[in-house]
């Protein structure tokens, strides 16, 4: 094993968070999706099963549930768009620990009142990530809250992992897995489980053009940001983060294939192709996946078995009734 391997979450870490979480978060299934004109077989991981709708409580549990009491009784923060603030919403309320959600002020409705349900505080600041690490900072140097980061962090990796650890448990032999990328931890940790369980799978990051601050990161071999205002722009509420974590990076670099960006009406199209194959729910960030499949196989490698994560279901209902019934240009 290499120097820079050995500092990267290992699969006995994640089969750890595995068994941890196990009473909090669900093994999602793999659902057939036999998109018209797709070569190979498609299947979506369906994240938008989880409790809260999302991935998120995968690695929000994971890091919870690792607290001590001290930790617990001083009570957690976290700073995100909505569904990381619901994970952990969620994983504070089973172990009795107050919830404090920096959000900024453009975060979909149905995010904020889901959160506001699991008996979180939110505080309220601008559309900037970098405004809500500032604002979550100054009220842990006020109250001392435990922060739980959305994304940079192993305990957070190693939780996000666990979807690729069940994916290739339940399809062993999977070729290529595509996970949405923002902060980076559910396709840092999705390609790390993948990749130890199966080399020769393929995994690949997919990201809105219009926030496609990770594809560039990527490319280049460094860490890029790009400005609320750009991130801002895209439909996929829950890919507007301004740079991928250094952590994420790390394990991108080591386990990921490629990255391929979408645009806004190829995630729209796949939304409406996944309503209508599947029935599943999704919200915008979670059908960048198979916009990528729908669109940009020439970018993708060869497969017989892919997987597309389906990373969340919390659309707000107006957006997705639009959606379907938009007619496509």
């Amino acid at each position: 094993m290499s120097p820079v391997t050995e500092t990267l979450v290992s699969i006995e870490t994640i089969r750890a968070a595995a068994a941890r979480i196990a009473g909090v978060a669900v093994k999602t299934p793999l659902v057939r999706a036999p998109f018209p004109g797709v070569a190979g077989q498609v299947w979506l991981k369906a994240e938008s099963l989880q409790p809260i709708g999302s991935f998120k409580l995968r690695g929000a549990a994971n890091k919870i549930l690792q607290l001590t009491p001290e930790e617990i009784s001083r009570g957690v923060i976290t700073y995100s768009s909505g569904n990381h603030d619901q994970g952990v919403a969620y994983a504070a309320r089973e172990v009795g620990a107050k919830a404090v959600i920096v959000m900024p002020s453009n975060a979909p409705a149905v995010k904020r009142a889901a959160t506001l349900a699991l008996g979180a505080e939110i505080v309220d600041v601008g559309v900037a990530s970098s405004e809500r690490l500032a604002k979550a900072e100054e009220l842990v140097r006020r109250h001392g809250y435990v922060v739980i980061p959305p994304y940079d962090d192993d305990q957070i990796i190693a939780g996000q992992a666990t979807c690729g650890l069940e994916i290739v448990e339940e399809l062993g032999d999977v070729d290529l897995v595509l996970s949405p990328v923002s902060g980076g931890g559910l396709l840092s940790g999705t390609a790390t489980a993948v990749k130890q369980l199966r080399p020769q799978a393929k995994v690949f990051g997919v990201e809105p053009e219009l926030a496609a601050d990770t594809a560039e990161s990527f490319r280049t071999g460094k860490i890029v940001t790009w400005t609320a205002e750009m991130t801002s722009r895209t439909i996929c509420d829950g890919l507007r983060t301004q740079s991928v974590g250094k952590r994420n990076f790390a394990h991108i670099q080591a386990y990921v294939d490629g990255i391929v960006t979408v645009t806004e009406a190829e995630v729209r199209a796949a939304m409406r192709a996944i309503v209508a194959t599947t029935r599943l729910v999704p919200e915008p960030s979670g059908a960048v996946t198979t916009a990528a499949l729908l669109f940009h196989a020439a970018e993708l490698p060869p497969y017989r078995k892919a997987v597309a994560l389906l990373s969340g279901g919390n659309v707000d209902p107006a957006l997705l009734a639009q959606v379907l019934t938009e007619n496509p240009s």
